[in-house]
């Protein structure tokens, strides 16, 4: 085997975005040596992530999903593996994972952050209309189960209060808790307020005749696979609220995280 021109493997590497098993190919040795090659100069090999975008973009490569639409089962099975695979990591894993996260996030240039939190603007000032993602998964679930379902209904009782779903033909309150309902995110005053302020909702509430499904929610972010789990609790609840109307259901706490 001929030496490798070494400067001419770091220019097709560095500056032409060849993959190292390209460049391998072309020079007759394997992608391995590229890469060693490539580090040993002090450059930045490519992530995986990274080399399946260039081979994409260069068309060396065709999109695994690209044409092909996926059953909501299999959208359902793929989100549920990936919530069971992330509550398996280790602490430190997961740490690694995040550290990873940021590292990318500090790489990026000034406009695609700005980019990026002009998106996540848009997303918030959306989800104050149409409401947040783990509503709109109930919302269109019970849609798919032909409720009549309002999202955000007001003056439903006396006072300034704001349902977050309401199935009025069952006269069924959902109201999703994130954790300043039940931890001191804002401080341990503001937390008592809530308290409050929840109670005092849920008295007006089942007063006037209404039953209630409070959600304790503990995911920090909605997944299809939290979704499901939600529905999963939420459902049953429905079911007996509706064929059983008495006192005792008027009020149902349920807990929902990744671990249960």
């Amino acid at each position: 085997m001929s030496k490798i021109n070494e400067a001419y493997v770091i220019d097709q590497y560095v500056n032409k975005n060849r993959s190292a098993n390209d460049i391998a190919k072309e020079v007759g040795t394997y992608p391995k040596k590229i890469s060693r090659i490539v580090a040993k100069n002090g450059h930045q090999l490519r992530n995986r992530s990274e080399t399946q975008k260039l081979a994409l973009e260069q068309g060396t490569a065709s999109h695994p999903t690209a044409g092909k639409k996926r059953t909501e089962q299999e959208k359902k099975n793929i989100s549920l593996g990936i919530s069971d695979r992330w509550s398996k990591l280790s602490k430190k894993q997961k740490e690694a994972i995040s550290q990873s996260a940021k590292e990318r996030w500090e790489s990026k240039s000034e406009l695609e952050k700005q980019e990026l939190k002009s998106a996540a603007a848009r997303g918030i000032r959306l989800a104050g209309v149409e409401g947040s993602k783990a509503e709109k998964f109930l919302r269109r679930r019970l849609l798919e189960e032909n409720y009549d379902v309002l999202l955000h209904k007001k003056d439903l009782i006396p006072g300034d209060y704001e349902i977050d779903i309401f199935l009025p033909a069952l006269k069924i309150v959902i109201e999703i808790d994130g954790r300043h309902h039940f931890e001191p995110v804002w401080g341990e005053e503001r937390l008592k307020k809530v308290i409050e302020y929840d109670a005092k909702k849920n008295g007006l509430l089942i007063s006037k005749g209404y039953s209630v499904i409070r959600i304790k929610y503990l995911c920090n972010k909605m997944t299809r696979a939290v979704g499901e789990k939600m529905w999963a609790k939420i459902k049953p609840m429905i079911d007996n609220i509706s064929t059983h109307k008495s006192k005792q259901n008027r009020l149902v706490e349920i807990e929902v995280s990744l671990e249960n």
